[in-house]
């Protein structure tokens, strides 16, 4: 197998500074009919909603996995955006989701992201997704990676055997 050149690993660019200005932007989880809920976050947690829609269902007509993935996944990686400094950007290296009820369609659901803890490198959140009436569909827990420009050195390469 010829070698190839190592291309250093992407890197994210960084976050729109304001909350609603990023919440605006959009992103992936407005694909799927989601939006951050400015009025509802702030300085480590944010909350997004939406309403659960026929194209959300997966074949035994309940919410498919992925979108309780992604409306978590956005909450707890914008909560984490929220405590940035200004030469800082994230992305999520790990994501833990438990799916606790099915939604249907209709149901206008809540994720709440909270960060847990936020170290120089790693931050820790969690997440919970709610229906209208309070009932509680999915919990998640997740771990972001943070990268300053104050951080020069790049990512170490990785061998493979040939």
């Amino acid at each position: 197998m010829p070698r190839r050149s190592a291309r250093p690993d992407p890197r994210p660019t960084r976050p729109l500074p304001d909350l609603l200005a990023a919440a605006r932007r959009g992103g992936f989880h407005t694909e799927v009919g989601f939006r951050i809920d400015a009025r509802h976050s702030g300085h480590g947690f944010v909350t997004v909603t939406g309403k659960v829609e026929e194209r959300h269902l997966n074949i035994n007509g309940v919410v498919h996995g992925g979108v309780y993935a992604t409306i978590l996944d956005t909450a707890m990686g914008a909560a984490v955006v929220s405590m940035l400094g200004e030469t800082e950007t994230t992305a999520t290296t790990s994501l833990y989701v438990e799916f606790l009820r099915a939604a249907r369609e209709g149901e206008t659901l809540t994720a709440r992201g909270d960060v847990l803890r936020r170290g120089r490198h790693i931050a820790f959140a969690e997440g919970n997704l709610y229906g209208a009436d309070g009932r509680r569909f999915s919990q998640a827990r997740g771990t972001w990676y943070i990268w300053s420009q104050e951080d020069a050195s790049p990512a170490p390469s990785v061998r493979r055997r040939g």
